[in-house]
């Protein structure tokens, strides 16, 4: 079975279904109690957005994400939006 515990549906690179595939595989790593192995996964969920992106939203950065995210999070922060 490999790497992990329970099946996991293969995606195909630069769909949302491969970022739905690191996601599991995140969540499977967790059920076996393996931080590093989560933390590997995250890192490969990176990069299955980064590859989403540059297949359907060329101009779209991770650090655009990032910026929306930052700015989501003050929001939330100060109770307003």
């Amino acid at each position: 079975m490999g790497y992990h515990i329970t099946p996991i549906t293969k995606g195909k690179v630069g769909e949302l279904s491969k970022v739905l595939e690191e996601v599991n595989e995140a969540l499977d790593a967790e059920q076996q109690n393996c931080d590093v192995m989560v933390l590997l996964e995250l890192s490969d969920v990176i990069g299955a957005i980064e590859s989403y992106l540059e297949l359907h939203h060329p101009t779209i950065t991770i650090q655009s994400l990032i910026t929306m995210k930052n700015i989501t999070k003050k929001v939330f922060k100060e109770g307003t939006r």
